[in-house]
């Protein structure tokens, strides 16, 4: 579903020196799979994401999103995923219904397909209540709740969440959980984009850690906990990095 391979991003700098983002990154997502991208902020991990959607062209290596190469179609990958980024926005003065028919129509949906996804999507993010009211006036719940809704409208193949809980209470990260339990139940690829590595411990099923744009460890939990003879996430990605850093094979 997702196929990353050898995908490098290099930016200019002033007097001819240069930053490598994202340094020859490979992995792949299967259909079902919650994939966690997990390193702190600045290792490359959103420079990833914008690649995968096609918003930026690599300069090494490629992404394939559901047999798309998003350097080249990056009009058909868009059409593949959906988005939960922490700044999405809403429109404060259209309706959560208005809302989500617009980008419904966006996508192409008919009239009756984009009707049938909002009720059954205001059914599921329990948004009858206020379908009707101004964005501008929701609570972050609600809308939170409206910009997951949103992401579904056109019910696609794969799902990226970039921080997706940053910001939000213990009400809104447990929202976030149970649309990523939900998307993972109808068997799409999901990739979780997060600098909460003990968070990505109960939304994931297997992690890519990424440190100063490359993946230096990568597995399921058991599979990491293994290589690194550490517990949880976060001292297994500060065993590893330093092993890195010092110049020692993991």
């Amino acid at each position: 579903m997702i196929d990353v391979s050898e995908l490098s991003k290099i930016f200019p700098l002033a007097r001819g020196r240069e930053l490598t983002a994202v340094d020859r990154v490979s992995f792949c997502v299967k259909a079902g799979e919650v994939y966690g991208l997990l390193g702190p902020n600045g290792a490359g991990k959103t420079t990833t994401l914008r690649i995968l959607l096609g918003l930026m062209r690599p300069t090494h290596g490629q992404a394939i999103v559901g047999g798309f190469p998003s350097s080249e179609f990056p009009d058909e990958v868009k059409r593949r995923v959906g988005l939960v980024a922490a700044n999405s926005g809403l429109y404060p003065f259209l309706s959560p219904r208005e809302m989500l028919l617009f980008f419904a129509d966006l996508y192409g949906m008919g009239a009756a397909a984009a009707h049938a996804a909002l009720d059954r999507l205001s059914t599921l993010f329990g948004l009858t209540e206020f379908l009707d009211r101004p964005c501008g006036g929701l609570s972050t719940g609600q809308r939170q709740r409206v910009n997951l809704a949103r992401a579904l409208i056109h019910d696609p193949p794969v799902m990226l969440l970039d921080e997706p809980t940053l910001g939000l209470d213990v009400w809104g990260s447990r929202i976030i959980s149970e649309f990523i339990a939900h998307v993972r139940q109808q068997g799409k690829a999901v990739i979780v984009c997060t600098h909460h590595l003990d968070e990505a411990e109960r939304l994931c099923t297997r992690f890519g850690l990424m440190h100063i744009g490359r993946i230096i460890s990568e597995g399921t939990l058991d599979e990491l906990r293994q290589e690194s003879g550490c517990r949880s996430l976060v001292e297994m990605f500060l065993k590893i990095a330093q092993r890195r850093e010092a110049g020692a094979a993991p």
